[in-house]
């Protein structure tokens, strides 16, 4: 018996998942540097449109704030070491960048060393799991909206 567990411990993802893995990592770096060259917008939302991309429509025609509203800011000002000025422009999205980051390390772990972690990760995502997000989200838009001005 300790011998199929010494096996089973010892066994390593192939060469497309360590591939995958390395797109994913390389991916969730981007965003992680990307959010790093950002300057967070004081007012907690808008620092997307120093992407080249427009207002937010929401805000424009409603002067409310979209689902996401805030979540580029919050992305930019975890990348700046200030969580709790991420966690006041949206708090999913400050929950999201640190999710980020760990993603990015565990990819590039099992990228480098054929790690299960990606597969064990994977199959923690419920459905369960998955609802318990989307209902986040809806809270944080609900705090957005809240706070908005």
């Amino acid at each position: 018996m300790l011998g199929g567990m010494a096996e089973t411990a010892t066994r390593r993802v192939g060469p497309g998942a360590r591939w995958g893995a390395t797109a994913v990592a390389a991916a969730l770096l981007g965003v992680l540097t990307l959010s790093a060259w950002l300057t967070p917008a004081p007012e907690g939302h808008a620092t997307h449109t120093q992407l080249g991309l427009p207002q937010c429509g929401w805000v424009a025609r409603f002067n409310k704030p979209c689902p996401t509203c805030g979540m580029t800011t919050a992305f930019a000002l975890a990348a700046h070491g200030d969580i709790s000025g991420s966690l006041r422009a949206q708090p999913f999205a400050a929950a999201a960048s640190l999710t980020t980051a760990i993603g990015f390390w565990a990819a590039a772990h099992v990228a480098f060393t054929g790690s299960r972690l990606g597969g064990l990760a994977a199959s923690a995502l419920t459905p369960r799991i998955l609802w318990g997000v989307a209902a986040t989200a809806v809270a944080a838009w609900a705090y957005k909206l809240f706070t908005w001005n």
